[in-house]
């Protein structure tokens, strides 16, 4: 049985090219595959819908099935591709060609391109200008668009580990399964449209694969404007590169998040996991509240020899052989019933913001450990003053991601002086309070550039904590009880007599 393929022409004021276009479909496709055209016309303002129906209606070739479809509000060059997919998808099609209509890609490629998608490896197939050394520039691209597209690659292979020759051809051949699996929906409807489908490919570890096609540089007339579009490039991959720590957030990026853990062990550069190890003393007696995966408590196990207890809402904990007593709570709830007084430490790393009463659980833990006067209580937060927020918010910007500030998990948000007045309200004295810099390394690599990054930053919170610091640090100890005074004051003054 024949596979079937969409051959999909975006159309937009073409009346100049889109015969030749047609023309040039090889009638040769249809021993191979069940062939349709469909041929969307953008809403031009000149013929091109009345040329290519008179095309069809003339057209004497009836192997292949020709459908026209005209927008009746322009929808951009995305969004006509967008109508283009669904139509491949709730017809059945097993791969969908984009071809332009102004014959700048040569549809005399369209069979060897289809070719690789027969292979169940591949997921789509890229028609790239910039294998053949020079191709391009004898084909006829401006100078100024060979050197943009160059750039441009060589920052998009960097951030994705690619090795792509070219990012910014507009002749593809998708599986229609494999579309299925992406929200191109949610991308731009412009020419970012591209570049944007082709991160979301990577998300979704589909395998792009490129062919060599010729350049050609006529009398088309470029609705894209050169400088926005390399902005929009720009900006789209980096926000994808770094939405998973947290900084940027954009849905369309977001489609395999289901599975995504919001909690990474920072240990080995300035972070609140470190500082606690760093912190806690040998042998000690430790709770950890919120302890998720263990990971932290399994380095205070091995390297400290500490005596671990662990609270977390997760019903079973894996490889959990180094925690002495593992109790499953969900803190929402309050605090399980424990001997709060034999601990030296307790940790509530990255924990308070995701309670619905931050203020009635520290509270309902100053009760719990009202009578230890020597415990320690390591505590941080995420900082909603940091920089980066603060800019989002004055650019109208404030979304909610896997990871992060703005982590969707979180229930609350807190600046220096927010987490300050609940800890103080609550019965607590703060030993200490400093700020948490971001956690480059996560970003760029454990490497010397992010240790590098990592210092700048420390740099910045010196001179501003409350906008530098990407978390809140703190080191508390509960105050002494009014019932404990009254008790010391009674017991002080009988003393006295």
């Amino acid at each position: 049985m024949k596979k079937k393929l969409l051959i999909l022409i975006v159309a937009y004021n073409h009346e100049n090219f889109i015969k030749s276009v047609l023309d040039r479909i090889n009638n040769n496709l249809v021993e191979t595959y069940e062939v349709e055209v469909l041929i969307n016309d953008d809403s031009s303002t000149d013929n091109t819908l009345k040329i290519t129906k008179d095309y069809i209606e003339n057209n004497i070739n009836k192997k292949i099935k020709y459908t026209v479809l005209s927008n009746p509000v322009n929808q951009g060059y995305g969004g006509n591709q967008k109508i283009g997919f669904l139509y491949a998808i709730k017809n059945n099609f097993d791969f969908v060609a984009l071809v332009h209509g102004d014959g700048q890609y040569a549809p005399e490629y369209l069979e060897s391109l289809i070719e690789p998608l027969n292979e169940e490896s591949t997921d789509a197939v890229f028609g790239s200008r910039m294998i053949n050394k020079n191709g391009a520039i004898k084909g006829g691209m401006p100078f100024y668009k060979y050197i943009g597209n160059k750039i441009l690659t060589f920052y998009q292979n960097k951030l994705f580990n690619k090795n792509f020759t070219e990012f910014h051809s507009g002749y593809r051949i998708y599986k229609v399964q494999s579309l299925k699996k992406i929200p191109y929906e949610l991308n731009n409807n412009d020419h970012s449209f591209d570049n944007e489908i082709i991160i979301q490919f990577f998300i979704a570890n589909l395998n792009i694969k490129e062919l060599p096609i010729p350049t050609y540089y006529g009398e088309e007339i470029s609705y894209v404007n050169g400088l926005r579009y390399a902005l929009q490039v720009f900006v789209a991959n980096l926000k994808a590169k770094i939405q998973k720590y947290g900084i940027f957030y954009d849905r369309k990026y977001n489609f395999k998040s289901e599975n995504y853990d919001n909690y990474k062990l920072k240990e080995k550069f300035d972070s609140p996991h470190k500082r606690a190890i760093d912190k806690i003393k040998e042998n000690s007696n430790v709770l950890d509240i919120g302890c998720h995966g263990s990971e932290l408590t399994k380095i205070l196990n091995d390297s400290k020899n500490c005596k671990i207890t662990a609270i977390d809402k997760n019903k079973k904990l894996e490889n959990s052989s180094f925690i002495e007593e593992y109790i499953s709570f969900d803190l929402d709830n309050g605090l399980p019933d424990l001997d709060y007084n034999k601990f030296d430490y307790i940790l509530l790393l990255d924990v308070i913001e995701h309670l619905k009463n931050p203020e009635e659980f520290m509270t309902k833990l100053k009760q719990k450990v009202d009578k230890n006067p020597n415990l320690i209580i390591i505590a941080s937060t995420a900082n909603v003053g940091f920089l980066i927020i603060r800019l989002m918010l004055l650019f109208g910007s404030f979304n909610y991601g896997n990871r992060g500030i703005l982590d969707k998990t979180h229930t609350r948000l807190f600046t220096f002086s927010s987490f300050k007045r609940l800890i103080i309200q609550t019965g607590f004295d703060i030993k200490s309070m400093s700020g948490i810099p971001a956690p480059m390394p996560l970003i760029t690599g454990d490497n010397l550039f992010g240790r590098f990054l990592l210092k700048i930053n420390k740099l910045f919170i010196v001179l501003s904590r409350t906008i530098f610091s990407y978390q809140i640090y703190l080191e508390i100890k509960p105050q002494i009880s009014i019932d404990l005074l009254l008790e010391q004051a009674k017991s002080r003054a009988n003393n006295e007599r």
